[in-house]
């Protein structure tokens, strides 16, 4: 059943169109996840769909019993709430009036939120989003739309909030760059790319197999046009040596075939790694330990960070893992032991919050603040250069940073602090807000990076993908060690309530997620190439016999060029016919049908005769030119 239905919707902001002209529709029971490079309307889609923006053209379909709660990436709330009010807040019908204040307690209870009569103000923005993710759960509606439900939930609650999802009986719409998430939840992936959008059945690891296919279709359907376009060109330019062929048909193809839009690849986030030489001594923290109040979070701990490390560090909100990045950058000084750092170390801090971002800057003056040149393995790139790597390109380099999505700060942030060439550097929820394409390229880049990697990430994806040992905070003020990354932590865990079971699930699904590029040969293309090597191939047979061999037409070849204008002319008379029948029995189904598979077999043959055109014609102009040189 059909529950909302989007049709020939258009919406731009000032002169980015962001969505133009497309289709969407939600059914019941769907879970659709909606990815794509930050910017590109993903959230305007959510916000269109949930009616909270209005569409500049197009229309809208909703069902009249159909009801819908929106989860905003940055909630917001009424002054003196509590978290008990505020997860309340119009949930609180005549059916449920008994059990929904239970039923809100144990939300917020299971979302690891403070006493719920605390004031909501009172709360960091993790919490606040908690809050608002409560709220939105305890909705009895056939619809949820969520942007960016996972942000700021550690992997026990992530993993809890999957199976709360996969559960529910009502149609999700959701964007989330989690990846395993996405693989658990999702029944179809929504890609908004370039104002157009496109659908794939499935989780995360189909679509990223379905999209190379779609790819590779595209560009292998771009290799046939350009051959057919060579191919009609020749004709055109040499001229039909019979008039009977319809020279206008020739035309109007090449016409259309240059009309034709070449398909537009991804960008892509390319940087070579770039960093600074270390010398022996890298950051050692000798018996540290901190605590604020009665709450120890680090007790006696001890590690010397060795060259290349991959550290991924996990535990629930609050336990200190933010805090014991600041000790290592020297932001902040332990209670108890000791921090050194190498002379020769350059730390690039990635936090959770971006630096205070002048909105009225440009871009482009924000980056050159680092440098205007940085030295890469490829040599010396401009920042303009290093903006275009990071999808900044054009005029959206001379905009104001206030103009960026949210997103688009991020990555931003994330470029400047890359180009000042670290030798370490700490990431603090670096997949908070970083779009899939940004974070699959951040990935690549740290594999080749050389210097040490220190990361927070509740991203388990991301904790698989790149780091090698697991720093976890496990109450206590304890921090202990296990190697490999965040599945083999989960194994080395069983018992851990709640996570190895999914996490098992977790690190199964990471490996499918990797795709399969697949190639796909398209024959007519690589027919379209021959009629160039049959002449070579002929050539090269006559000399590689010790003599020269005139050249000449086979008897069989004679006959094929006499007759070959009149059977191309034949053919695109049959092609203009069908095109007219197919006029006639628009409506008739069946009959439609048949006739387009017989235009498309027979444009396939007119193809066909006109790559051979081209090579009799070839042959036979050097024939004549080898007898007047005789």
């Amino acid at each position: 059943m059909n529950l909302l239905t989007m049709e020939q919707i258009t919406k731009a902001y000032t002169d980015k169109i962001l969505l133009d002209r497309v289709d969407f529709s939600i059914n019941e029971h769907e879970k659709i996840g909606v990815i794509g490079i930050n910017g590109t309307g993903k959230s305007t889609l959510l916000k269109i769909a949930a009616g909270l923006e209005e569409e500049d053209d197009g229309k809208i379909s909703k069902g009249s019993n159909v009801k819908l709660r929106y989860l905003q990436q940055t909630p917001v709330f009424e002054k003196d709430m509590t978290i008990l009010d505020a997860v309340l807040h119009d949930n609180v019908s005549e059916i449920n009036e008994w059990s929904i204040e239970s039923e809100a307690k144990i939300m917020i209870q299971r979302l690891e939120l403070p006493d719920y009569s605390e004031k909501v103000e009172h709360l960091s923005g993790g919490q606040k989003k908690r809050v608002a993710l409560a709220n939105t759960l305890l909705a009895p509606v056939e619809i949820l739309v969520l942007d960016e439900p996972t942000n700021h939930l550690d992997e026990q609650t992530s993993s809890w909030l999957e199976e709360y999802l996969t559960a529910f009986k009502g149609a999700i719409l959701m964007v989330t760059h989690d990846r395993y998430f996405l693989d658990r939840v999702a029944t179809r992936i929504v890609e908004v790319d370039k104002a157009k959008i496109y659908n794939y059945p499935g989780n995360y690891s189909e679509y990223v197999t379905l999209k190379a296919e779609r790819q590779n279709i595209e560009i292998a359907g771009e290799k046939k046009r350009q051959n057919i376009l060579r191919t009609e060109l020749e004709w055109l330019h040499r001229g039909a040596r019979a008039r009977s062929t319809k020279q206008k048909a020739h035309i109007d193809r090449i016409e259309a075939l240059q009309n034709t839009a070449a398909p537009v690849q991804d960008g892509t986030v390319t940087m070579n790694s770039v960093s600074s030489r270390m010398g022996k001594k890298t950051i050692e923290l000798e018996h540290i330990s901190k605590a604020y109040g009665d709450k120890r979070l680090i007790q006696d701990y001890s590690y010397i960070f060795l060259k290349n490390d991959r550290i991924g560090i996990i535990g629930e909100n609050g336990c200190g893992k933010s805090t014991l990045l600041k000790i290592i950058t020297g932001e902040l000084a332990p209670d108890e032991g000791t921090v050194e750092t190498g002379e020769t170390i350059r730390v690039g801090y990635f936090s959770q919050e971006n630096e205070a971002l002048d909105d009225s800057m440009r871009v482009i003056d924000y980056v050159k603040e680092v440098g205007e040149y940085i030295r890469t393995t490829d040599g010396l790139i401009t920042a303009s250069q290093m903006l275009e790597k990071f999808l900044f390109e054009g005029s959206a380099q001379w905009s104001p940073i206030g103009k960026l999505s949210g997103g688009e700060k991020r990555r931003l942030y994330l470029l400047r602090i890359l180009m000042s060439s670290p030798n370490v550097l700490i990431l603090d929820e670096p997949t908070n807000d970083l779009d899939i394409q940004t974070l699959t390229i951040l990935e690549d880049y740290l594999d080749s990076f050389d210097g040490i990697v220190i990361t927070v990430s509740h991203d388990r994806y991301f904790l698989d993908r790149i780091v090698r040992r697991i720093f976890s905070f496990e109450g206590a003020g304890e921090v202990k060690q296990y190697e490999g990354n965040y599945s083999d932590y989960l194994l080395a865990r069983p018992e851990e309530p709640g996570t190895g079971t999914s996490g098992a699930a977790s690190g199964s699904s990471g490996a499918a997620a990797g795709g399969k590029s697949g190639g796909c040969t398209d024959s007519k293309a690589v027919n379209a190439d021959s009629s160039d090597a049959q002449l070579t191939d002929q050539k090269s047979a006559d000399t590689g016999r010790g003599h020269a061999r005139k050249l000449k037409f086979s008897y069989k070849e004679q006959r094929e060029f006499e007759g070959i204008d009149e059977e191309i002319a034949t053919l695109e008379e049959k092609i203009e016919q069908l095109d007219a029948d197919a006029a006639k029995n628009a409506s008739v189904y069946g009959k439609l049908n048949e006739i387009m598979e017989e235009k498309a077999e027979a444009e396939q043959q007119l193809e066909e005769k006109m790559e051979r055109w081209v090579y009799l014609n070839d042959l036979h102009d050097q024939i004549m030119a080898e007898k007047s040189e005789g």
